[in-house]
Order: structure tokens, then C-alpha cells, then sequence
């Protein structure tokens, strides 16, 4: 891609976009960062529609890499960026004109590798936006900071302390359907169950009690979902039912690891075998 805005070397803007199967949202996702980017890379995990040559055909770097999970995908993103400002999104997310005018107007000011910059993310759900958004880093020095290494909600390893909140709104275009939703809400809590079990978290019965009906009370009362009808309600439940998962899953790992071992202990102390196998069990194995 031709350099979009001209400026300083040490203040210019690569935009990563992981990539894959999404060439119906990709080209609303780069024409949004045109006016502040110097260059826009996408990182394609193996799509199998048109994602690669639209992506192409709009001016942008691709390169494929097979999915090695969100966070590796990322960090592969900012190894082959131009620029040490990186500013990334994804392929269902659209910067407003309001956030691509901020970004542009502080490019000038990209001179504090410490400090990183913070985005206001408003999703939808059922045609329907929920308002009620979250500060998300999504411009940072990759000299300074990295991408965490984790399995899910992998961002920038950056202080509070450290972030600027940038003004406009990054629309998130995340809801496809029903079915589409809680294929990834069952994906997104393997990955939430898997980072508490490799962590060494133990589980706990109360967080299953209480914490599922706790998300809800949060999102539908505190957060205002009430006043969004059906899709307001909906949404809560999905809250409700993705603290359930991830914590049922969490005990799923964790009494197969106690199972493993003890499975593990009765072998090393078994007696030898002195009868045949069939004469006191179905067991065929």
C-alpha cells in the first residue's frame, strides 16, 4: 500500500488486521483507518473465500500465516509492520470518522513510546447497538509494549496509568446470529477455562453459584440492558451463561487432571494380573 499520510518516520501508524473467512467485512474495516494509516498489514489465517485478494486489491500488505491462536497471530502482525506505532482492529470493526480525525490530529504527537492510546468499543447485538461500551488499547509502541501471550482477550501489556483515551467510537459489527454466537462464546470459554487450569487456578464451587448470576445482575440492571428489550435481555443471559461455561469447563480440567493422576497412582501400586480379562468385567479394552 502507497504511504496514506506522510510525517515522521517515528510517528507514523501500522494498522494489523488478523484475517480470516471475512471478505464480506474486511473492505468496511480498511477504508475506515485510510486516513491515518501509513501503511495497513492483514494477517490471514488460511481463508478460504475471496479475504486474501480483496485484502490485496485494496492496496493492503497480506501476508498467511496458519491460525497459531489469536495473541501469536497478533504478535506475527507486528513483527512484519513497518512503523513501531501499531494500530490494530478486526475484520468486523469499523473506525468512526470522529476517531479516524483524533488519531490523525495526535499522529504529530506519537513521540512518547511509553504512552499508549485507548479506543471507546460499542458492539451490536440483533440490529441492535448496546451503547454501553468499553475502553479498549489499541494504539501502542511496539518497542515499548507487546501483545500478551495469551489463549483469549489478548491486548497490549500496558498500564492503565500509561493509556490515552482517544475521542470517537470503534464500532464492532460482532453479531452474525444466534448459532454463529454460541459457537463462539463455546470457543472463547475453552480458552477461558484452559488459561485458568494452565495457570494453576483452583477451582471453586462458589464461583460456579455465584458468579454466573452475579454477570447478570451486572448487565441487565447495572449496565441499563433492560431498556434494550429482548436483545438487551439476551445479551445478559449469553453473560450469565459464558461465566457458567467457563467455570464448568475450568472443573472439567481440573478433575480430569485428578482423575489422570490418580488413575496414574492406582497403576503404579496395581498387583499383577492373575486372571483373564472377560471373567469378572464387560470390559472389552
Amino acid at each position: 500500500m502507497p504511504q496514506l499520510v506522510s510525517g515522521s518516520r517515528n510517528n507514523r501508524i501500522s494498522v494489523v488486521i488478523i484475517a480470516q473467512n471475512d471478505e464480506e467485512r474486511i473492505p468496511n474495516a480498511i477504508a475506515s483507518c485510510r486516513s491515518f494509516a501509513d501503511e495497513i498489514i492483514v494477517i490471514d489465517g488460511g481463508s478460504e473465500d475471496g479475504t486474501v485478494q480483496t485484502a490485496e486489491a485494496l492496496g493492503c500488505r497480506v501476508y498467511s500465516n496458519p491460525w497459531p491462536g489469536y495473541a501469536k497471530q497478533r504478535q506475527f502482525g507486528e513483527d512484519r509492520a513497518s512503523y513501531d506505532w501499531i494500530f490494530f482492529i478486526d475484520t468486523d470493526e469499523v473506525v468512526d470518522p470522529r476517531l479516524a480525525a483524533d488519531l490523525l490530529r495526535r499522529k504529530p504527537e506519537l513521540t512518547d513510546p511509553d504512552t499508549a492510546y485507548s479506543v471507546y468499543r460499542i458492539g451490536d447485538f440483533l440490529g441492535r447497538w448496546l451503547d454501553r461500551g468499553e475502553y479498549l488499547v489499541r494504539l501502542y509502541n511496539r518497542r515499548k509494549y507487546r501483545i500478551t501471550d495469551s489463549l483469549v482477550h489478548e491486548m497490549p501489556d500496558v498500564e492503565h496509568s500509561r493509556t490515552l483515551k482517544l475521542k470517537g467510537v470503534l464500532w464492532h459489527y460482532g453479531f452474525r446470529s444466534i448459532n454463529d454466537h454460541v459457537m463462539r462464546f463455546n470457543k472463547y470459554t475453552d480458552l477461558e477455562a484452559q488459561t485458568a487450569f494452565s495457570r494453576g487456578k483452583s477451582f471453586r464451587v462458589v464461583n460456579l453459584l455465584f458468579r454466573p448470576p452475579a454477570r447478570f445482575v451486572q448487565k441487565y440492571f447495572l449496565h441499563g440492558l433492560y431498556r434494550k428489550g429482548v436483545a438487551g435481555l439476551a445479551v445478559a443471559v449469553f453473560w450469565m451463561m459464558y461465566e457458567f461455561l467457563s467455570c464448568f469447563k475450568h472443573y472439567e480440567l481440573t478433575i480430569g487432571r485428578t482423575r489422570l493422576d490418580e488413575h496414574q497412582h492406582q497403576h503404579q501400586h496395581q498387583p499383577e494380573e492373575t486372571e483373564k480379562k472377560g471373567e469378572t468385567s464387560y470390559a472389552v479394552q
